[in-house]
């Protein structure tokens, strides 16, 4: 892959003036790193998104200040929580020759048939997964192949996963990453605490009375006339 620059400036405008950069299509930010004083920056938002599109949060961005390459992870994109516009990063600056931990993503490829032909449900229970390597060995993603999964109740864990000696997997082994389970049908078995039903007058479809209607007047006995 090719090196990847932003260029980037130093930033002294703050708080709520921040508005008026964001316009301007600029975006604020920082970086910050062990041994590394933090730094105020502001960058060109598009020529991060498309930066940004490429290096994710995996691989190495060299942020370009002034004279200086300062080599980075970017981390923590803060968004607008009803727009979802950017509005600030953090940038983690790194030694190429030291070790990190990052989260890289899960992408599923491949077929199940557990699912396509079985009915089954697919579930991604590890969005991502923590790996310990040098910042340019970071893998870009994990590639999921789904197609052995061919039994409903089949998972794939991280023990599952090809190894490498580029980086070392800090996820659990037995953490499972994918599964395939039953589809469950909502239950519609009646509740046994339902209430007595409501009886319906054949005549007029009303509720009729729970109380016991009154038994009728007793009727007298017609008496003989006398012979």
């Amino acid at each position: 892959m090719n090196k990847l620059v932003l260029k980037v400036e130093p930033r002294n405008i703050f708080g709520k003036k921040l508005k008026t950069i964001r316009k301007e299509g600029v975006a604020p930010g920082n970086i910050y790193g062990q041994d590394f004083k933090s730094t105020a920056v502001s960058f060109n938002l598009k020529e991060f998104i498309n930066v940004y599109k490429t290096a994710g949060e995996t691989s190495v961005v060299y942020l370009q200040l002034k004279e200086k390459q300062i080599p980075t992870l970017i981390k923590n994109l803060q968004r607008h929580p009803v727009t979802d516009k950017l509005l600030h990063v953090d940038f983690r600056k790194i030694d190429l020759k030291k070790k990190v931990e990052a989260e890289v993503p899960v992408k599923v490829i491949g077929v199940s048939e557990a699912v396509t032909q079985k009915a089954g449900v697919l579930l991604i229970q590890s969005e991502t997964l923590l790996v310990e390597a040098l910042p340019e060995d970071i893998p870009s993603h994990f590639d999921i192949d789904i197609s052995q999964i061919k039994e409903i109740g089949q998972e794939i864990k991280v023990v599952d996963l090809k190894k490498s000696d580029n980086y070392e997997i800090k996820t659990p082994a037995e953490k499972v990453v994918v599964s395939v389970i039953a589809h469950k049908e909502e239950s519609v078995a009646p509740e046994t605490t339902a209430a007595a039903p409501e009886i319906l007058t054949e005549k007029e479809g009303e509720a009729a009375p729970t109380e016991t209607p009154p038994s009728p007047p007793p009727q007298e006995k017609s008496k003989e006339p006398k012979k």
